[in-house]
């Protein structure tokens, strides 16, 4: 939801007309999808980073609107928290210009950033849960001053029309409350787009969806939760709750949430944006002038407005996009599993494995979603999330097998066969999926990095000294971009 809005009220006749409009926009799509209008003659990929703030002692830094100013980029936005930041690199071919081209490109931005934050006194950090975060942090004083985030916590809370619960259990017990949405910015995540043909776009959802679960168990990066150490991607369960707009009695009955994995296999992107309208009342109902129909007959493209917002408000960890680029129309598959960090090179090697590996999937004779259950996938996300890169997970074929041998035995050749029918020479598919390799052969991820590490401090320093330790130590292997596998812990 990067759009911003007014601060304002909403009235019973606001949602009514925005319901109408918002089924109005779902005609409008079904209609261009029917009529072909879209752009993918030259398929691109894209990348968002959100990142954390801190400052100089690696405590968390509310300071997101001083270290915006300061960068003076279009490509950094604000986030939710005012420790958070996001930037959205440029769309690209992904076999142009290599890895390597696409590696300075993001470290050359990251680096420019990171010197202008410290003019103020911040520093960047690419991790998927600040470990020096404490629930002191998360209160309505961090809430960036944006109006479309008071807006959404507003409407939030009207719908729950209670505090929001946070309970957890993993390696300790984590049972908060909070009476903002604030603690959903102490999850920092990566956000891979791949834009498809209308098409491909259910083959495509359908193979991110499963393989979901390997994607975090691979690259599990947020042990640590307001000082408690719980899941090794504590991330996925405090996204589900922290964005949870329904009461206990509510959820009893059966209603979705707003963080879905989904319940079925799709066959088109139209399920997913019926779906969406089907199931979901608005959290902001807010309609533009705009009709698509109108707009359609004229020759023109809509932006179909209410419809993407909407959307925007529906937290798929594999969430449908529709956007207009340069007068065109364009469909992308939007990754959100993946947590921040812990280097460019780790980000890079975790996206060419996705991207391989979903090309190769969807290009399979059988495909992997006709012998899988979507529970099973689902699950697979859940144990991942638990249990991090020592996770079993469910494999057709294989049954239930380590994370790490599912990886090295069947899923890397997929994802070098994949990369290579997009165009990407040996050497570039050796270095960057030779890092998920070593990481597999290793166990070693950022969670587990940082638990080992934890612990290692933790004999003679009390616990949030730890952390902190810990976490300035995180910052300066960041910056040396070697991937996490080879980090040492001393």
């Amino acid at each position: 939801m990067g759009r911003d809005v007014p601060a304002l009220r909403f009235t019973r006749e606001d949602r009514r007309r925005y319901r109408n409009k918002t089924q109005s926009c779902l005609d409008a799509f079904a209609r261009m999808l029917r009529e072909s209008r879209f752009d993918y003659e030259r398929p691109q990929v894209g990348l968002e980073i959100e990142l954390n703030l801190v400052d100089g002692s690696g405590e968390p830094a509310m300071c997101n609107s001083d270290v915006l100013a300061a960068i003076a980029d279009p490509a950094w936005s604000t986030e939710l928290g005012r420790f958070n930041l996001e930037i959205n690199l440029p769309p690209r071919r992904l076999a142009d210009g290599g890895p390597d081209a696409w590696e300075r490109e993001i470290r050359d931005a990251l680096n420019h950033a990171e010197e202008r934050a410290a003019t103020v006194g911040a520093h960047l950090v690419m991790i998927g849960i600040l470990p020096t975060l404490q629930q002191k942090d998360v209160g309505g004083h961090a809430l960036s001053e944006n109006p479309r985030y008071h807006l959404l916590n507003e409407q939030v809370f009207a719908a729950r029309g209670e505090d929001l619960r946070i309970a957890l259990d993993g390696v300790e017990r984590l049972r908060a409350y909070a009476d903002t949405i604030t603690p959903e910015a102490a999850c920092t995540s990566v956000q891979f787009h791949l834009q498809v043909a209308p098409d491909d776009f259910g083959p495509y959802w359908n193979a991110a969806q499963a393989i979901a679960g390997v994607q975090v168990a691979l690259a599990a990066n947020a042990p640590f939760l307001f000082g408690k150490e719980l899941w090794r991607e504590t991330r996925i369960p405090l996204f589900e709750q922290a964005t949870d707009t329904r009461p206990e009695e509510i959820k009893v009955q059966g209603v979705r949430p707003r963080v879905w994995f989904g319940e079925r296999w799709i066959t088109s992107v139209f399920d997913l944006f019926e779906e969406n309208q089907r199931y979901f009342p608005a959290l902001l109902p807010l309609c533009e002038d705009e009709d698509p129909h109108a707009t359609l007959q004229a020759g023109d493209v809509p932006e179909l407005a209410e419809l993407s917002l909407h959307n925007g408000t529906i937290y798929r960890w594999n969430r449908p996009v529709y956007a207009v680029a340069h007068g065109k129309p364009h469909l992308r598959v939007e990754n959100r599993v993946l947590p921040a960090g812990p280097t460019v090179a780790d980000i890079l090697a975790n996206g060419a494995f996705y991207f391989g590996l979903t090309r190769a999937l969807v290009e399979e004779e059988r495909p992997v979603w006709s012998r899988m259950s979507f529970s099973a996938a689902e699950e697979n996300l859940h144990l991942a999330a638990r249990h991090g890169i020592d996770a079993s997970l469910y494999w057709p074929g294989m049954g239930e097998v380590p994370a790490a041998e599912l990886v090295l035995r069947r899923l890397l050749p997929l994802a070098h066969r994949g990369l290579e029918a997009t165009g990407m020479d040996d050497m570039w598919r050796e270095q960057l999926l030779g890092v998920i390799e070593q990481r597999c052969v290793s166990g070693r991820n950022g969670a587990t990095w940082q638990s080992e590490m934890f612990h290692h401090l933790d004999d003679n320093l009390r616990r949030h000294e730890s952390l902190r330790r810990m976490t300035c130590q995180y910052m300066d292997f960041m910056h040396m971009n070697a991937p996490v596998h080879t980090w040492p812990v001393d």
